[in-house]
């Protein structure tokens, strides 16, 4: 099958190149930058353009976006262009020449407000059922992006599938507290837990959508790790997340110590994945406990994929005071 892939030069985008083609597929990826897995340079907010690309293709993966590393150094027009009309520009082109899959890589920051309790409330239990409060342009663009799927798919019956992503980027935390409290890998092993997910596991995720789509027809779904946690922890995690942990991986505290790591004191939400695994037969690889078993040994704590992908940045230039700038209105 030709896919068609947007973003084929950032994170997700070349996992997926990677993978369709180990998976037998053809895959044809298009960016703003060229790369080894770029075929077609250009703009999806160029109508004439995304119909060349859409012609040639059978389904579509489309993960190209303006991310939240962006909310600060882009206009808003700017997110209204690339995530709104350009996600427009390929849905519509898609119904007109008649491919069998479309799937959309959305974000858990759609849920926004929502994953975001008081610290005397309980963890928040985040399922596709939470209604989403964006807190920021990007989410408030892909929110709408997943919205106009549903309406394509409605009006014109185009299978489409919204997968809500969690972390996944290798890059340093933006919290400069995070960064300077906890070793990088230390930080994003304890988000494993619940809001992040290795970059094989999404690319699979993506796969999946696309064989199940035409049967399936339209629906969202959370792509993170498999949470240890179960929604009776959901108190205990917010006032201490260790001893929760310490329950659900007892292993987990003696290689933390081997490694002088320390886990979060609180975690205030928890994506599900109940609903991707059940729907889509998605198997992710990458829990808390294998990751730990990998640490112990030696090994890298992310998948050989995520290795080769390596890290791409979301601008040209360094910042001093982290990864990128944070916009008041992202914190």
């Amino acid at each position: 099958m030709n896919v068609l892939v947007t973003g084929s030069a950032g994170h997700l985008g070349e996992a997926l190149m990677r993978v369709l083609r180990e998976s037998g597929h053809t895959p044809i990826g298009v960016d703003l930058k060229p790369s080894a897995f770029t075929d077609d340079v250009g703009s999806i907010v160029d109508r004439t353009f995304v119909h060349r690309c859409v012609s040639r293709a059978d389904a579509v993966i489309h993960a190209a976006t303006l991310h939240k590393p962006h909310v600060a150094t882009h206009a808003r027009q700017a997110f209204v262009d690339t995530n709104i009309t350009g996600t427009l520009n390929l849905l519509e082109e898609a119904a007109e020449c008649g491919v069998r899959a479309f799937v959309y890589t959305s974000t858990t920051s759609v849920f926004g407000h929502a994953a975001r309790p008081p610290a005397s409330a309980p963890a928040a239990w985040i399922t596709e059922d939470v209604v989403p409060e964006p807190r920021n342009i990007y989410g408030i663009t892909k929110l709408t992006a997943e919205r106009l799927c549903k309406l394509v798919h409605r009006t014109r019956d185009l299978p489409s599938i919204v997968l809500r992503t969690s972390r996944f980027f290798p890059e340093a935390d933006d919290d400069k507290a995070t960064r300077e409290a906890y070793d990088d890998v230390n930080a994003k092993v304890n988000e494993i837990l619940y809001r992040r997910a290795d970059i094989e596991d999404v690319a699979a995720a993506h796969v999946l959508a696309l064989e199940r789509a035409p049967a399936i027809g339209f629906a969202r779904y959370i792509v993170s790790a498999t949470t240890p946690f179960t929604h009776d922890d959901l108190p205990e995690l917010q006032a201490n997340a260790p001893a929760v942990v310490r329950r659900r991986v007892p292993r987990y505290e003696a290689v933390y110590e081997s490694l002088g790591w320390s886990m979060f004191p609180r975690i205030d939400r928890v994506y599900v994945n109940d609903r991707a695994r059940t729907e889509l037969g998605w198997t992710p690889k990458y829990d808390f406990a294998r990751v730990i078993e990998l640490v112990a040994s030696g090994a890298p704590a992310q998948s050989a994929l995520a290795q080769s992908v390596g890290s791409k940045g979301y601008h040209e230039q360094i910042f001093t005071n982290g990864p990128y700038p944070v916009d008041t209105e992202s914190t």
